[in-house]
């Protein structure tokens, strides 16, 4: 009995049914979720997605973090060394000429060749001269009616700090006195003294001194006072590199010195704290890539040469985009002689040789001298300018093909305007396509970007790009020894540009099912 009534019981299995609101009813994805599903499948398109994220936080939030400027430049102290003096020992006959005298450089020849002939007269132009050996190295020369010409002399009167060039006679009679070991001498009328180390003394005021020593200045405006000779000559008779002396304002310097054998010249040269640009310095905590050749720091020129490479990347795709979706839609709708005229345009745009005309333009501004912010603007428009023609030949072949589909025959059938059916029913049906194209695009732009900007035809300073960043590079001892200057900028590109190929490979085939990989 109870298996009879269990085999006539009714099917409740087969007679249950679902409504539309049921959780266990077939869930339906809309083509754009499709798509996304499709897309986040795609590991490598999830790590493009990733790498451009991870590059536009570094580049926009980074910025807004750090603390430093994109311009700001650091300074510090670091000795210098420059030239400051030149020293030669006078082993060389000088000359000195009595007043209203005359004794150029012929007569000085004669009186050269009458020493190598052993006679003490020379003449010139019918006049006689003759000389007295006064000592080794000190010559007196006289006229025909006995009045001295010109000194020949080695050791050297000096004037001392702040007093006048000693006069033609007090140099020959302290000359005189000197190489015969006097003490005193008389000369206009004025009786001077002359001590051990060769100073010349006026009522116990020194005026001048004797030596053999001659000392340049390299620099304008530099004075050479007495105490330094002194000390530069002592470093040099005791054959000494390196000294310190201290000047009248208290400065202490160091000063190193060098021979050169070929010109016989001691080559003095000061060094000095200088408060300079603190360029290429060493990766810190302070600097944590260092910094560059205008002393600005390196990570910060990356986070904003990230900003300016994206914001270009991006306004030029979108020019190009904006020009060649309605010149394409244009073109595809209406077809016949529209279609033809623009696309013999486009095809002009294709024939035009884009780095060089890009190259003259970026010259013809570095010669009117543009500003960088209005020259940044005017790359982007010529980049974009020049870039159109490709999206509108994929935007007009799409509409050749939906134009003639029933959708369109029933725009037309309700009456709707020529511009909505392009912009309202045409164009959203390529946007997938634009949008794949696009991506592949940004990466493109920005590489190009980056090779204006590395020959100097880009962005300028005080902007950073990526692209100017490498430029530095152009110098092989900076590319083999300051390796932060330029692999970072280098790996955010390929970061950058790589995340884009990797997304836009991965939106053409999730708009596309049938792609398989």
């Amino acid at each position: 009995m109870f298996n009879k009534n269990k085999k006539n019981a009714p099917a409740e299995v087969s007679n249950e049914q679902y409504s539309l609101n049921d959780d266990r009813r077939v869930k339906v994805l809309s083509p754009s979720a499709l798509v996304a599903k499709r897309f986040f499948r795609n590991r490598l398109a999830v790590i493009g997605l990733i790498m451009i994220l991870s590059m536009a936080v570094f580049s926009y939030i980074g910025g807004m973090i750090i603390p430093y400027g994109q311009a700001e430049q650091f300074y510090h102290y670091t000795p210098l060394k420059k030239e400051y003096v030149g020293v030669t020992r006078n082993d060389s006959l000088r000359y000195a000429t009595a007043p209203d005298k005359e004794f150029g450089s012929i007569l000085q020849s004669q009186f050269l060749l009458a020493q190598v002939k052993g006679t003490d007269t020379f003449e010139h132009n019918g006049e006689s001269y003759s000389f007295v050996k006064e000592a080794d190295d000190f010559y007196s020369i006289y006229s025909a009616d006995g009045s001295i010409v010109a000194i020949a002399y080695k050791d050297i009167v000096n004037a001392a700090d702040n007093m006048p060039e000693p006069s033609f006679t007090v140099k020959y009679e302290s000359l005189k006195a000197y190489t015969n070991g006097e003490t005193a001498f008389t000369a206009d009328g004025t009786d001077y003294t002359l001590d051990e180390d060769g100073n010349i003394l006026e009522n116990g005021t020194e005026i001048g001194y004797i030596s053999r020593f001659v000392v340049s200045p390299k620099q304008n405006g530099v004075t050479i006072t007495r105490d330094f000779k002194e000390r530069l000559e002592e470093a040099l008779e005791d054959n000494i590199n390196s000294f310190t002396y201290t000047d009248v304002d208290g400065v202490e310097y160091t000063y190193s010195v060098s021979y050169d054998a070929s010109s016989m010249v001691w080559s003095v040269q000061q060094s000095e704290d200088t408060y300079v640009y603190d360029t290429y310095s060493k990766p810190s905590l302070e600097h944590p890539l260092g910094t560059d050749a205008n002393g600005m720091d390196m990570l910060t020129r990356l986070m904003y040469g990230g900003r300016v490479s994206l914001y270009i990347g991006f306004v030029v795709v979108f020019i190009e985009t904006f020009l060649g979706v309605i010149m394409g839609g244009i073109s595809g709708y209406f077809g016949g002689w529209v279609d033809n005229l623009i696309m013999r345009l486009v095809d002009i745009f294709y024939c035009i040789p884009s780095m060089p005309v890009i190259i003259i333009l970026g010259a013809t501004m570095d010669n009117l001298q543009v500003d960088p912010q209005i020259r940044m603007i005017y790359l982007m428009l010529i980049l974009g300018f020049l870039g159109w023609a490709g999206i509108a030949r994929l935007v007009r072949g799409q509409i050749l093909s939906l134009r003639e589909q029933e959708f369109m025959m029933a725009t037309e059938a309700g009456g709707i305007s020529v511009s909505r059916r392009i912009f309202k029913h045409l164009i959203p049906n390529v946007i997938p396509q634009l949008i794949v194209t696009c991506t592949m695009s940004l990466g493109s732009t920005i590489i190009t970007e980056a090779t204006l900007s590395f020959l100097g035809l880009g962005v300028k300073f005080p902007f950073a790009s990526w692209g100017n960043i490498i430029s530095d590079v152009n110098n092989s001892f900076v590319m083999t020894n300051y390796w932060f200057i330029w692999i970072p900028a280098g790996i955010c590109l390929l970061i950058t540009v790589l995340g884009f190929n990797f997304v836009g490979d991965g939106l053409r085939d999730a708009f596309d099912p049938k792609m398989k990989r």
